[in-house]
């Protein structure tokens, strides 16, 4: 609350008072130190001299330009076409070169892989992790499990067309949605998944009816994962029996993927990166884990 006197000064110190009262207490008048008011006015004319130098101020449509006429994506556009000019006969040595050519000759192959690196890291990494180990659902492109095949031909043709991505070249194999779409009943499911568990060399309840779970593999499975499970490349359906398996082995997993089905989908890279960089991709991921399935 205000003070009855205007601007009374404390007995105590004698400095006046902003006749300002909280509690009892009274707030004192001290000028602020000068030190500190000219590092302020600096500030100040600091900002009106950045706000006139460098893009700062909004406009309707779109801001000013600063007198310098300097801003970040003009800088990173530099940036990157100084890389381009760099590296630019390397990459054009990869463009016009095979795999099998890059592959082989170790100035190249030492230079792709750097370069599809630096492109794994800013393009798959989010999906695949830094170190290519995945996920569940995120396939681990360190060992030779692979899905669709681990050549240099097959893993350009994933990076090219993606998976499911929409692209008429893309890889379309999905798993069905069993129990969902009336397939299979529940318990069906669940016998089923013991009986998958159990091809795989995983531990199975006592109670498991895999006799009946093998017929069941037989009439709803085998037609794309073959009659012992070991998967077909061609229809993207996985080997059953190697207990490596991309949304988990747990029974509930499995319990999940055949009620569900699983449809993971991966981005087409043509269009979004260039063919020399496509190549350097191809052959850094095919050394990770050299897979040939």
């Amino acid at each position: 609350m205000a003070h009855p006197n205007a601007n009374p000064v404390d007995a105590a110190t004698g400095v006046p008072t902003t006749a300002h009262e909280w509690d009892g207490i009274r707030e004192l008048n001290n000028p602020l130190p000068r030190w500190w008011l000219n590092v302020f006015y600096v500030t100040i004319v600091w900002a009106l001299l950045y706000a006139i130098a460098y893009p700062a101020i909004p406009l309707i449509h779109s801001a000013t330009g600063g007198l310098f006429g300097w801003n970040t994506r003009s800088a990173v556009e530099r940036d990157l076409a100084a890389l381009s000019q760099q590296r630019g006969a390397r990459l054009d040595v990869l463009k016009s070169a095979s795999l099998e050519e890059i592959a082989g000759n170790p100035t190249m192959l030492t230079f792709a892989r750097a370069a599809g690196k630096a492109a794994f890291a800013d393009n798959c990494a989010a999906c695949h992790g830094v170190g290519a180990g995945g996920a569940k659902g995120y396939p681990n492109l360190n060992d030779d499990d692979w899905l669709w095949g681990g050549t240099l031909a097959e893993v350009q043709q994933t990076i090219q067309y993606g998976i499911r991505s929409g692209h008429d070249q893309a890889r379309a194999g999905a798993m069905p949605a069993f129990v969902r779409d009336g397939i299979l009943k529940r318990d069906e499911a669940v016998v089923l998944a013991d009986y998958v568990r159990s091809i795989a060399g995983l531990p199975v309840e006592p109670k498991a009816d895999l006799k009946r779970g093998e017929t069941l593999f037989a009439a709803n499975c085998a037609a794309c994962h073959g009659d012992k499970g070991a998967g077909n490349k061609e229809m993207g359906a996985p080997n059953l029996t190697d207990g490596i398996w991309l949304y988990g082995s747990e029974k509930a997993a499995v319990v999940e993927t055949l009620t569900n089905g699983r449809g993971g989908v991966m981005p087409a890279w043509t269009g979004r990166l260039d063919e020399a960089t496509i190549k350097a991709l191809t052959v850094y991921v095919h050394t990770l884990g050299g897979g040939t399935k």
